[in-house]
């Protein structure tokens, strides 16, 4: 059980505050309830790109990592489809250094051409390197494209095109910021040896006098049911060819979501799962294989994707992998493996739960999703789903109805 509290600024933001007092750290952890889905379809990679400006420096305070090392303190930050976080690990002592630095670049954040070109070359770089240059690199913009036709989540965070980043002006980068990065739209979570009256104090101290700006609320479009396969070949000068199927499936905040998480365990969770025994150790028609979700907030996808062995032809490859998914629809599992992948989820999740900083940045995205207490909740979704369950979320996900194929032939 994670114990916490929260309480809300005039400002609109809300803090939720995790003390453990058996560590000499403190976590604080900003999340902007931003991601690549709240882009403009012509500008997309904007959020990726903050995450970068934002360590760029403020009007205050132009080096962001200087002071944090001199308090011992260390930082990072992450973007996805649907949100943007930013985490200050520090001594608890030096707490208010985190406080300082975060409440400094929400408020004003330095925008300066330099720092644009600055990180705007960075990110093309990352593009390039990833997804233009890397074997395999331009698959997902492929699948997202061929699996979205009008949700942004058709675009990957990096961005659609490397020249929406590239013509990045610093007008479009105020907009976005003055939009998005403001404190009705974040949330503060802070996590470690620390005392809920001191938060308090220090919340309203550094991030109070913030001005609220206006709450974003969100019209995305809605992915329409996809009805008939898709599918798509390609050629490139990969090692070997490669094998990509979608399905879509519900938002993170659906029902089936667990039933579909432990979906992808048993077919891909290890050495003993059903797709790497059959298709890579007894069959040997792929040399790997794996079957994920992304946990997206928006409905998103699950996949199964696989590299072949050399002289595997594609359809028998495919073949293999409906068979597998056939049993998954049509036969009752045995309880023991259901409840394999149960307990193994149920381990991982307590063992992640052992650092601060996860339990912080956790803690911020559950809140997101509208109730932080997700977090002490889940594990009893997860062992409550049934064996009929786990038949019933397959039949209706995997039809090839409902799928996208990407065939990746080596030249």
């Amino acid at each position: 059980m994670i114990a916490y509290k929260k309480f809300i600024l005039d400002n609109g933001l809300r803090v939720i505050v995790h003390e453990d007092h058996s560590t000499p750290m403190a976590m604080v952890n900003v999340l902007y309830d931003v991601g690549a889905k709240d882009e403009n379809p012509d500008q997309t990679g904007f959020a990726h790109l903050f995450e970068h400006l934002m360590f760029g420096g403020s009007i205050h305070i132009p080096n962001y990592d200087e002071p944090l090392q001199i308090a011992g303190g260390q930082n990072n930050a992450f973007t996805t489809d649907d949100l943007t976080n930013y985490y200050c690990q520090v001594p608890a002592k030096n707490i208010e250094t985190a406080f300082w630095l975060e409440s400094d670049r929400m408020l004003s954040l330095a925008f300066s051409e330099e720092s644009l070109e600055v990180q705007r070359k960075v990110v093309c770089e990352e593009f390039k390197e990833h997804y233009i240059n890397k074997p395999y690199g331009n698959v997902w913009h492929i699948m997202r494209d061929m699996s979205y036709k009008v949700h942004p989540y058709r675009w990957m965070t990096i961005g659609k095109e490397l020249s929406h980043i590239e013509n990045a002006k610093m007008d479009d980068v105020k907009v976005f910021f003055k939009k998005h990065y403001n404190p009705s739209n974040a949330i503060l979570a802070i996590g470690g040896n620390v005392n809920l009256e001191n938060v308090k104090v220090l919340a309203e101290k550094w991030f109070g006098n913030i001005p609220a700006g206006e709450k974003y609320n969100r019209h995305l479009p809605v992915e329409p049911p996809q009805t008939a396969a898709r599918k798509k070949e390609v050629f490139a000068d990969v090692p070997l060819d490669a094998f990509y199927k979608t399905w879509h499936i519900p938002g993170r905040m659906d029902k089936t979501y667990y039933a579909i998480d432990l979906i992808t365990e048993i077919l891909s969770g290890g050495g003993s799962s059903r797709l790497y025994e059959s298709l890579v150790k007894r069959k040997k028609l792929f040399s790997n294989i794996s079957c994920y979700h992304f946990g997206s907030v928006e409905p998103g996808l699950v996949t199964i994707e696989g590299k072949l062995v050399s002289g595997v032809k594609m359809q028998d490859a495919e073949n293999a992998v409906e068979e597998e998914l056939n049993f998954i629809k049509t036969t009752l599992l045995e309880d023991p493996e259901l409840q394999k992948v149960k307990n193994k989820t149920e381990s991982v999740t307590i063992f992640e739960d052992m650092s601060i900083m996860s339990r912080a940045t956790n803690l911020a995205f559950y809140e997101l999703m509208g109730n932080a207490n997700l977090m002490n909740e889940e594990l009893a979704k997860y062992q409550a789903v049934t064996i009929d369950e786990i038949r019933e979320t397959a039949q209706k996900t995997f039809s090839q109805g409902n799928s996208n194929a990407l065939y990746y032939f080596r030249k």
